[in-house]
């Protein structure tokens, strides 16, 4: 089973990369709604207790299908430029994929550490995807070592695949104390006759190399 996001989005994706895959794959009366949607986020009329296009991103599943509705969520929050105020409001009435949505777009909308709480809080559960979807480029970028590190080591107990990791290679290289917590782990695991996760050892590789060694071009991540 894929731990990232439907159709298409993803912390990494951008906004753009989201609407020309919504453009080609919703059916015409889901591109119209999107499109009025995003007309809507982009130039809320401000009467109601709470703007249309927020409501809209509660509709999102039933308008474009589940495989869709991440996508079509982060656009309409991208289009209405949502604040940290209300990125936290959103996710925490939300349902996991509303979640998900939100922590995709934290990192087209948020440029300082705001909404590290909303990461920190789906770094709590064991929800594969909201953990996939919390540790893209916005944790990479605002996350502290010791939150990271951990993140990291709650991948290899509930299976998310480290690839999901965004800045694994820049973050994790040469990191002596997660080197220390995956060898604990690691041992832990064997003395109580359970396998290792195969991650483990290439992210222990990871952090046991060293930081200053020349890497091929394009490693990074």
């Amino acid at each position: 089973m894929s731990h990232s996001p439907a159709g298409g989005a993803g912390p990494d994706t951008t906004p753009d990369t989201l609407r020309d895959h919504l453009d080609t794959h919703l059916h015409p009366a889901a591109r119209a709604w999107l499109r009025q949607a995003l007309d809507e986020a982009a130039h809320p009329d401000g009467t109601g207790p709470l703007p249309v296009w927020e409501l809209r991103v509660a509709e999102a599943g039933r308008r474009c299908g589940s495989r869709h509705a991440d996508a079509a969520r982060v656009l309409i929050l991208h289009a209405a430029r949502a604040d940290p105020a209300t990125l936290a409001r959103l996710y925490h009435r939300g349902t996991a994929a509303e979640r998900r949505a939100v922590l995709c777009a934290l990192p087209h909308l948020v440029p300082g550490p705001d909404a590290v709480p909303l990461v920190e809080d789906a770094l709590r559960t064991n929800d594969t995807r909201l953990l996939a979807a919390a540790l893209g480029p916005y944790a990479a970028r605002h996350l502290d070592p010791h939150s990271w590190r951990h993140a990291v080591l709650k991948c290899l107990f509930t299976g998310v695949p480290v690839d999901a990791v965004t800045g694994l290679a820049a973050r994790g290289r040469g990191d002596a104390e997660l080197a220390r917590m995956l060898t604990d782990y690691a041992a832990e695991r064997t003395a109580a006759g359970r396998p290792v996760p195969s991650d483990l050892h290439r992210v222990l590789a990871l952090a046991t190399e060293d930081p200053k060694a020349d890497h091929p071009h394009g490693e990074e991540s």
